[in-house]
């Protein structure tokens, strides 16, 4: 029977995350069909362990059971804290997930983190979330990387003004990274949460969003850092809209060139409705 209860309840939370939209804050929507299936698979052996349930014979009376039953009872007497342990375990996510709230992911995280680019630090890049800049070279071969990137410098070479918004924020802002210079000069829209540092200018920000390659076990924060009027104030996770020319500044913490917008046009906009962005394939 707790089988049944233990299925049933991954059958419903994965129903609910669904249900909810919530299922977007833990994986790229991009492989929504896997989580999808496993709801119809929780459903299959759900049904399968209720027909075995029902079907079972009377269950056996121990008591009338003799010596020679067919049954080792030598280690029974300690199996109750091993099932408890393990209807525990099971039992812990579906608790978790449906009760706990789901926590969007802010500034004060990247306050904790700090930024950095995880291609200049020792150690396994795989196991490092990214900061500032997209990079998936450790998703491709080189020659299959160098060819994203050339299609990518291409498609924003045709354009005229370049809007980063959520479904294309992390494969173009990852192309304006690696290519800075081939796009001076070119007005370029992005919408995100402000960050501000101690040991920053006054009149400089970072505009972030929180992205997923895959799932939340690789999201980064994502975004660019922003030359503001002199007249403009903002607090941390409070959302904007800028739009401005890009240019190029060797930013010394990071000890880097990297792209910085000249922002023209701002105004603060609600957070959206899904704050992620999500890189696609």
């Amino acid at each position: 029977m707790l089988r049944i209860l233990v299925l049933i309840g991954f059958t419903y939370l994965f129903m609910h995350l669904h249900a909810s939209g919530n299922i977007s804050k833990y994986i790229n929507m991009k492989y929504s069909y896997i989580s999808e299936s496993a709801i119809y698979i929780f459903i299959f052996f759900t049904l399968i362990c209720i027909f075995f349930y029902i079907k079972r014979d009377n269950p056996h009376d121990h008591a009338l059971c003799g010596p020679d039953c067919g049954h080792n009872h030598d280690n029974e007497d300690n199996t109750w804290w091993k099932r408890s342990f393990t209807f525990f375990v099971l039992i812990l996510p579906i608790t978790t997930g449906l009760f706990l709230p789901t926590a969007t992911l802010d500034s004060n995280i990247v306050a904790k983190k700090g930024l950095f680019f995880s291609a200049y630090k020792e150690g396994d890049a795989y196991s490092q979330h990214q900061f500032l800049q997209p990079d998936t070279t450790s998703y491709y071969g080189k020659n299959d990387y160098s060819e994203l990137m050339d299609k990518g410098v291409k498609k924003l070479q045709k354009q005229k003004t370049i809007t980063l918004g959520e479904n294309n924020l992390l494969n173009d802002l990852e192309t304006l990274y690696n290519y800075p210079g081939q796009f001076i000069d070119k007005q370029v829209t992005i919408t995100g949460f402000a960050y501000k540092e101690k040991e920053m200018n006054q009149n400089q920000i970072f505009l972030l969003r929180f992205g997923i390659i895959h799932c939340i076990a690789d999201s980064g924060v994502y975004g660019m850092l922003l030359d503001l009027p002199k007249d403009v104030q903002t607090k941390n996770d409070e959302w904007l809209q800028v739009s401005g020319n890009l240019e190029t500044i060797y930013y010394q913490p990071f000890k880097k060139t990297i792209p910085v917008l000249k922002v023209t046009s701002w105004k603060k906009v609600a957070e959206p409705k899904d704050p992620y962005a999500y890189r696609s394939y």
